[in-house]
């Protein structure tokens, strides 16, 4: 299985400017004047014109201005502090600065025509820190925890001997270990 990513827009020409200077995107082909291929992602990404006003799902028709997505981009980055201004260059909007966060650093925009989407750099834990964060209380046990599943603190670094399973799916320990 394999996916890719349509993202419609109100005009190709100007999303091609945009999602190549924002994110070093390339163009793979073009299918016409209002349909184009970018590659550069894990996925292939497909922009697409469609009016606004025309009919997107169910009874909601497409708008351009910024609007609330129950699925949005995350563009995992190196530096985050860096792609924000190269995507601010590219016209993109700024939502919310780049902050950091237990699982790394992160900032929220919105491209030119109404999408959000976030740029991410992890720290070396991850989103394991937030699997962690949520296994951990104060006390350094885990939540709930009986005598024979209590966490070690090894260093800085909290480490459950019991199965992860219950708030990420991995067995413990990680392959790899866990910082």
């Amino acid at each position: 299985m394999t996916f890719l990513l349509n993202i419609d827009v109100p005009d190709v020409a100007a999303a091609t400017t945009f999602y190549t200077a924002a994110f070093g995107l390339t163009v793979g082909r073009r299918f016409g004047t209002d349909f184009v291929e970018l590659l550069g992602w894990p996925a292939p990404v497909y922009l697409l014109t469609k009016q606004a006003g025309t009919l997107g799902a169910g009874d909601d028709r497409r708008r351009y201005e910024r609007h609330w997505m129950p699925l949005h981009i995350d563009v995992v980055v190196d530096d985050v502090d860096v792609a924000v201004e190269r995507a601010l260059r590219a016209g993109a909007i700024l939502e919310a600065p780049a902050r950091d966060a237990p699982y790394g650093r992160i900032a929220m925009l919105a491209d030119p025509f109404g999408h959000g989407f976030c740029l991410l750099a992890f720290n070396a834990k991850g989103y394991d820190a937030r699997c962690l964060a949520a296994r951990i209380g104060t006390t350094g046990r885990r939540r709930g925890a009986t005598p024979s599943s209590r966490t070690q603190i090894s260093g800085s670094s909290r480490r459950c001997r019991r199965s992860c399973r219950r708030c990420c799916g991995r067995r413990w320990p990680p392959e790899g270990g866990c910082s």
